[in-house]
Formats: C-alpha cells, sequence, structure tokens
C-alpha cells in the first residue's frame, strides 16, 4: 500500500537505505540516512522516517529516544503500516506482547496483506497462546505464500493445538500430497510422524495403524514406529501383535520399564502365578535385565517373595550397589514385606561374620564373598533403619559401614542424612563437609555439601563450596544466578527466612521468577526454527510444557517462601528508626546534602568492590590451596596446567541489580506482591493444599470473605483432613461473625446471602467458633497435629486460656501420632517462652515417641 505520506525519487532513496541498514544491523549508518531526510523542512515531520530513526535508536540502546521518536511519528502518520508496525516491534523488545499484537492489528488494517507483518503477529499469537487467532493467521499466510512448507505446518498445527484433529490431518495430507517420496528423508519421516501423533490424539487408532504401514519405507525414526505400533495394537485389542511388538522392543532394550508393562498388558496379565511366570520367562531370555528380577517384586507375595527378594539382594550386594535402597524403597508401602527384606539382611550380616558367605549352607558349594558384601549390608541397613525412624539403629550400621571402609564417600553422605533427618543439621554438614573433602573433583558431592550447609544457615560457606566449580572472576552467587542454579537459590532464600532477612529471601525468590520468565521467552526462538527444522513432535512438546512450566516444584517452593514473607512484612513492617547521621543531614542544605549523597554512593560502591575482591581473593587461594595439594599428590601434574592470564585474576564488576534487598523488604503493598506468586500457584499447583492455605492467608488479611471461603472450599477437596485448615476455618467464623469488620466488607446483600449458603455446611451449623473448635479436639484428641491447631486457636478464641492451650501439647502419651521432632518444632519455642516447664517435659516424651530425636546431641533452640 502506497504510504500517505510519499516521499520523491531522492528521499525514497534514502528511505530504503536506512529499511537497508537495519536490516544489516548498521545502525550508525541508518541514523545517518535518516537525519538527511529529517533535515529537509518539508520532510521533518515525516512518520515512517521518524518510526525508522526511533527503531534504530531501540537497537544501540536508547530506549527513551526510541519510543518519543515512534509515537511522535505515529502521530503524523496514522495511517501507515510502517508506524504501527515498528511500534509494535518495540513492544515486543520490551516483552509488552498484548500491545504489540494491537499494534500488528493495527497495521494489518492498512495493509492486510503483508507478508511479514503478518508472520511477527503469528508468533506473538502462538506465545501468548491466542490459538484462534493464530490459526486465522496461519490462514492468511498460506493464502498468500501457499509454495512455503511452513505455511502449510503452521496452519495445521493450528488446528492441531485446537484439538480438531480431522481438519489438522486434512491440512497435512494435502500438503504431503504435494512433496515427492524423495523430497526430504528424515524431515519426511518426522512428519509421517507427527501425522501419526495427530491421529492418536485424536483416537483414530485404525486410520494411524494404517498410516505407519503404509509410510513404513519412509519413516526413519524405527524405534519411534515400534513403540507407536505396539501402542496401537494395544488400543485396538490386537494383543498378539503387541505381544510380539513389545518383545522385539525388549530384545533392543530390556531395561526399559514401560516395555514390561505393555507386554503385561497385551497378555492380559491380572492374577499373581501369570505374571510371575512371565518374569521367569523373561529371566531366562535377558539373563542380564536387572527389571526382569525386579518388577516381579512387586507382585510376589510370602515365601515367593522372601525366595525372589533373597535372590535380588543377594546379586546386588555381590556386586556392590549403592542405589539398592533406593530401588526397593517402593516395596516398603506393601505389608510385610520390609520385615522380609530386614529379616534377610540381619541373617546376612550373622552368616558374613562367620564364615563370608550370605549363608551358612553355602559354604561348601559357593566360594566365599568378597568383603564389600558385609559393607554394603552394612549400608543398607543404615537406610532401611532410617526409613523406619530407628536413628539409633541406622547410626550404629553406618558407624559400623564407615569402620569396615574409612573412605567411602557415600557413608558420609547418609550419615550426613540421618542427622539431617534427626533434626541436627549442623552435623548432618559436618558429614557432609568431610565426604566432601574426600574428593574435592566431585560435583555432585560438593553440590550436596553447600545445600547442607544452606540447611544449616551457612550461607557464606555454602557460596565458598560452590565456588570450586563456578567461573573464575565472578562471585559464585553470580555466576549461580547466570547459570540459573534454582535448587541453590531456593535453599538460599529459606535459610535467609529462617535468620530473618527478609529482603536477601525475596531477592532470591524473585531471581528464581525471573528465571521462570526468561525460559517461557526464550521459547520465542523456538517458533520458527522447529517449523523450518521440522522437528514438530519435540515443537508440540515444547509447547505443551511451557504450559505448565510454573508447576515445576523449584517455582513452587520460591513462591511459597515470597508468600511468606510477605505475609511477615505486612503483620509486621519494617520500620527504620533516624540514626545520628540522618538527624545531621536532615540539617544540611540541599548543596551539601547532594555532595554528601554522592561521597556516601561511592563509599557504598567502593565497600562492595572491596568485599567483591575479598570474596574472590579467598576463592583464588582456596583454589590454589587445592592445586598444591594436587600436586603434592601427583608431582607431574603441575606441568599441565600453569600460571592463568592476569585478566583472569581480575575481579569483573558487579553487574547492575535492581533487586535490592533493603527495597524489597521495604515495599509498600505486600499483599500485592504475594498475589503477583499466588496467582500462578493457584492455576498450576491447585492440586497442593499449601497453595490453598496461602490464599486463605492472604485474602483475609485484604478482607475479601468470598475469597477466603473459596479458598477454604478448595483445600476441602484436596485434603478434609489438614490440621491447618481447622485454623482457617475458625478465623474464618471469626471474620464473618465480627460485625463491625463485616460491614464494612460486604456492602451488598447478594454477597452476604451467597457467604450464609456457602458458610453454613463449612460450620455444621455451629453458632459458637468456640464449639467448633472444641468439637475438632474431641475427634482428634490423638493426633498431635491437630491437637497444636487447636490449641493455637483455643487461645486466639480466649488468650486467658493458654495454660490449658499449652497443656494439650505438652502432655503426650504413647496413643499420640504424629509425635515427630519436625511436627514438635512448631510449638516448641512457644511452649518454651510462654510454660518452660512444659516444655521440657514434652521434649523428654518426643525424644521416647520418636527414636530419631535420640540422635540430636542436644534439643534445638533454633527452628524454622
Amino acid at each position: 500500500m502506497p504510504s500517505s505520506q510519499p516521499l520523491p525519487p531522492k528521499e525514497n532513496a534514502l528511505f530504503k537505505r536506512i529499511l537497508k541498514s537495519y536490516e544489516q544491523k548498521q545502525y550508525k549508518n541508518g541514523l545517518k540516512f535518516a537525519k538527511q531526510i529529517l533535515s529537509n523542512p518539508k520532510f521533518a515531520e515525516h512518520g515512517e522516517t521518524l518510526s525508522m530513526k526511533g527503531l534504530t535508536l531501540n537497537c544501540m540502546g536508547r530506549k527513551e529516544e526510541a519510543y518519543e521518536h515512534v509515537r511522535r511519528g505515529l502521530r503524523n502518520d496514522l495511517m501507515s503500516h510502517v508506524c504501527w508496525h515498528v511500534y509494535g516491534l518495540l513492544q515486543r523488545s520490551d516483552k509488552k506482547y498484548d500491545e504489540a499484537i494491537k499494534c500488528y492489528r493495527n497495521a494489518l488494517k492498512w495493509d492486510k496483506d503483508n507478508v511479514q507483518i503478518l508472520r511477527d503477529l503469528s508468533l506473538l499469537q502462538i506465545q501468548m497462546r491466542d490459538l484462534e487467532g493464530y490459526r486465522d493467521t496461519r490462514y492468511s499466510l498460506l493464502r498468500l505464500r501457499p509454495g512455503q512448507r511452513a505455511s502449510w505446518i503452521g496452519f495445521a498445527m493450528a488446528y492441531h493445538l485446537l484439538h480438531d484433529y480431522d481438519n489438522a490431518l486434512q491440512v497435512l495430507e494435502d500438503f504431503r500430497k504435494t512433496l515427492t517420496k524423495s523430497s526430504y528423508d528424515y524431515e519426511q519421516s518426522e512428519l509421517l510422524l507427527y501425522m501419526h501423533q495427530v491421529m492418536f490424539e485424536g483416537g483414530l487408532y485404525q486410520k494411524s495403524l494404517s498410516h505407519l504401514q503404509q509410510f513404513e519405507d519412509q519413516i526413519c525414526d524405527k524405534l519411534s514406529l515400534m513403540e507407536a505400533r505396539a501402542q496401537l495394537y494395544l488400543k485396538l485389542d490386537r494383543l498378539k501383535e503387541a505381544e510380539e511388538e513389545y518383545r522385539k522392543l525388549l530384545k533392543r532394550n530390556p531395561d526399559n520399564r514401560q516395555y514390561y508393562f505393555g507386554l503385561e498388558e497385551a497378555r492380559g496379565l491380572t492374577t499373581e502365578a501369570e505374571k510371575l511366570q512371565l518374569y521367569a520367562e523373561l529371566r531366562e531370555s535377558f539373563p542380564r535385565a536387572a527389571l526382569a528380577r525386579r518388577i516381579p517384586l512387586n507382585y510376589a507375595s510370602g515365601e515367593i517373595f522372601r525366595i525372589l527378594v533373597d535372590q535380588y539382594l543377594r546379586r546386588a550386594l555381590h556386586k556392590g550397589a549403592p542405589p539398592l535402597f533406593v530401588d526397593l524403597r517402593s516395596l516398603y508401602t506393601q505389608p510385610g514385606k520390609a520385615t522380609v527384606i530386614e529379616e534377610l539382611l540381619l541373617g546376612y550380616i550373622a552368616s558374613l561374620t562367620k564364615c563370608e558367605r550370605f549363608d551358612e549352607q553355602d559354604v561348601k558349594d559357593s566360594p566365599a564373598e568378597p568383603a564389600s558384601a558385609i559393607l554394603w549390608t552394612y549400608y543398607y541397613l543404615a537406610q532401611h533403619y532410617d526409613f523406619h525412624k530407628d536413628s539409633a539403629k541406622a547410626m550404629h550400621y553406618i558407624n559400623l559401614a564407615i569402620e569396615h571402609t574409612p573412605t567411602l564417600i557415600e557413608l558420609y553422605v547418609t550419615k550426613g542424612r540421618l542427622y539431617k533427618h534427626a533434626g541436627n543439621p549442623i552435623e548432618a554438614y559436618r558429614c557432609l563437609d568431610e565426604a566432601q573433602s574426600l574428593d574435592t573433583a566431585d560435583r555432585y558431592i560438593n553440590s550436596k555439601c553447600a545445600k547442607y550447609m544452606l540447611r544449616a544457615n551457612l550461607i557464606d560457606e555454602a557460596e565458598m563450596t560452590c565456588s570450586k566449580f563456578t567461573r573464575e572472576g565472578v562471585s559464585a552467587m553470580e555466576n549461580l544466578n547466570e547459570m540459573q542454579c534454582m535448587w541453590f537459590q531456593t535453599e538460599c532464600a529459606v535459610a535467609y527466612q529462617r535468620m530473618g532477612q527478609w529482603g536477601d529471601s525475596l531477592k532470591k525468590c524473585h531471581e528464581i521468577e525471573r528465571h521462570f520468565v526468561e525460559i517461557i521467552e526464550d521459547q520465542f526462538d523456538f517458533h520458527t526454527y522447529c517449523m523450518r527444522k521440522m522437528t514438530l513432535r519435540a515443537y508440540v512438546g515444547l509447547l505443551r510444557l511451557e504450559d505448565v512450566l510454573r508447576s515445576h516444584p523449584f517455582y513452587f517452593s520460591a513462591a511459597r517462601c515470597a508468600i511468606e514473607v510477605y505475609l511477615h512484612l505486612h503483620d509486621h513492617p519494617l520500620r527504620d528508626e533516624p540514626t545520628k547521621e540522618e538527624l545531621q543531614e536532615a540539617s544540611l542544605p540541599p548543596v551539601e546534602l547532594k555532595k554528601l549523597r554522592a561521597q556516601q554512593r561511592k563509599a557504598a560502591k567502593r565497600a562492595e568492590l572491596e568485599k567483591q575482591e575479598k570474596l574472590l581473593q579467598q576463592q583464588r587461594e582456596q583454589r590454589e590451596r587445592e592445586q598444591r595439594e594436587r600436586e603434592q599428590r601427583d608431582p607431574h601434574s603441575h606441568h599441565q596446567k600453569r600460571a592463568h592470564n592476569q585478566q583472569d585474576k581480575e575481579a569483573d564488576a558487579p553487574p547492575v541489580d535492581d533487586l535490592q534487598p533493603h527495597k524489597l523488604a521495604r515495599v509498600e503493598d505486600p499483599l500485592e506482591q504475594a498475589i503477583k506468586f499466588l496467582q500462578p500457584l493457584q492455576e498450576w499447583a491447585s492440586n497442593r493444599i499449601e497453595t490453598h492455605l496461602l490464599a486463605f492467608e492472604v485474602y483475609l488479611r485484604k478482607g475479601k470473605p468470598l475469597l477466603m471461603v473459596q479458598s477454604v472450599k478448595r483445600a476441602l477437596k484436596v485434603d478434609p483432613d489438614h490440621p491447618q485448615l481447622h485454623s482457617c476455618l475458625i478465623r474464618l467464623h471469626r471474620f464473618l461473625t465480627n460485625g463491625d469488620l463485616l460491614s464494612e466488607t460486604v456492602s451488598h446483600p447478594a454477597v452476604a446471602a451467597v457467604l450464609n449458603s456457602e458458610t453454613q455446611p463449612l460450620f455444621r451449623d455451629h453458632q459458637e467458633a468456640e464449639q467448633l473448635n472444641k468439637e475438632f479436639l474431641e475427634q482428634n484428641s490423638n493426633s498431635l497435629p491437630h491437637l497444636l491447631q487447636g490449641a493455637k486457636m483455643m487461645c486466639f478464641l480466649n488468650p486467658t486460656r493458654d495454660a490449658e492451650a499449652v497443656s494439650l501439647v505438652t502432655r503426650l502419651s504413647d496413643a499420640h501420632q504424629g509425635v515427630t521432632v519436625q511436627s514438635s518444632k512448631r510449638f516448641l519455642i512457644g511452649a518454651f517462652i510462654t510454660h518452660p516447664l512444659e516444655a521440657l517435659t514434652a521434649i523428654s516424651e518426643i525424644r521416647h515417641n520418636d527414636r530419631r530425636f535420640s540422635t540430636c546431641r542436644e534439643p534445638p533452640t533454633r527452628f524454622p
């Protein structure tokens, strides 16, 4: 479409050179040509030239000037598709995708067949998951460019994502017919497999099977072909063919668990005897396959289980398999199997000690077991008793293992885990530190040690430990943030929260939030790449992964920590009392105050640089010390790597970071910030009751009764017996019965009617909260977690009954359930403060009920 402000030939040639300079990233030349046009008084306000100048300035990092020029150009030429397109590109560079889509749509009003604008619009629509708009845009591109395969693939994929499988298949089939058999190899194979995926998801199993049989010769991925065919045979109840296909797959890979389950389904096995017979045959066919021996343990019972698990344990202990307990841990949920395993292992210990065999009857028939057999038996028993919360026996066996082989790293890692479960993070960290010292080149042990340090609130030590594997010249904390090491940042956030450093904790939570934002934005690069390279199945998987990305445990942990910190900051806002220096500054004239501020900024920057340099110097000294130790062990190794460049030794300047802990901890609206973290959890982690409990806490403080009721009802669907849910009900009852507060919150009678109808089933027609709490305590008189919540609500409803409430959770007996160190951490601090004698009595009873606690050297004095 011709411009509404046409340029004469000379200026038009300059404008084309601006476009070419932009495409070639020659931004200075582009600005020079734009200046030549705009210096002419006749074209000083030429809209498209101003817009292109703004776009060029944006690429040079001059964002404010860029927006000024683009908006000025758009005002001068509202009917130019170039101006609207450029404004959309500017919005897209700032991640304002919704605004960019509006700009592209306005551009299409003046040039509806502009292919470049349509392509840019389609990318934003798939990024924002506007699937219906994406379908329409891809149709326009197909109509304009039917000779490009990306036009066909994009249009078909739009239908696929909208679950319109028939139209998607029709488009793909029309596109396939345009191809010759030798047009592609792997790309055509991927297209055929993608067509199968669409048919399979659409329930067209017979059609998909015929499709695979027809194009079998053109499919290069034979493994995917066999797996797809086996699944289709099962769906079509053609069990004989499915069995043959799964047996072929097992010959290719007998260590794939899904192939065994598929074979079971193909054989139609339901009883224990049938399944055990099948696996007996498979053990003969695949004698080296571990799964053929492991899976039958899930089905066997009685004496057959004892025989099979005995064979499995002996084989693994003879060979030396550290993850044996992790492999068999799922069996512990089945009644009686853990007891059988324990009896066998204790028998192994006795026999190995006596005659170096697993059974005394094998003395004549079999050679002696290796010395490591008893070591791995000790190792397994330590984990076995730790699983059953018997830390005394677990510690006994892990110490026997360490006495047997004091240089085995796995033993110290497990010992640290025992201390962690017993509630002693300091001893746990010391064990991991000893394990790490045995092999300083093992990154896994290094990371594990750092994690245990963070659990013990030793953040600086953890950073120093991680610095052995981070980039030199940059602090470990910065480098871990660059590498998106979210486990470290999550543990840091929780550690800072325990230590009461709220700003630092929020900084880590926001860093993790940024990582997820970056991951979502990074998919933008794949929208064109995947269709161009025909990796269609992987592309669909990527889109579906990105849709549920924030359901990842890393995000949940960070969001929960951030919400809890913001709730604390709302309840206990930080107040900065003026210091003597601040009082003196208040009396200074503006000129002197400005100079003082500049000096303070320079001093703070200099102190930060000195801190960074000191930390980097410590890291360098530690690396040099380890290098000297390695050279002492191997005198010839120092010739391989000598001095580093001086440039590598120099500390990089710290990057500008807008996440300042001081400002984060003093945010004006902590509840609004908490909701930003809460909303993704409500959408993607709604199956976790913690999400709805946190939502209730936020909405209670905001005074939103309808949202409070909604959170409680959602929590009841997830876990109606959760103890913390009772405290939410009591506080909701008190909030709704507080007439003054409710009258301010509920102004419409319809809202009051909804609240009345929805809360009656929740409160079970109890008019008084005290009666509801009393009934809860009577129903859960033997559960410590429930008693704890009931006692809290007793004090909440009537503060004068605090002594009675403390007695509920300190006078325990063997009949009480849930008496563990972890559950007891929640109330011991408060009990020490108000009733120390009862708290000490409770500690002794906890020691009696939870054998883990006996391994702690002293009662914990600080709890999270």
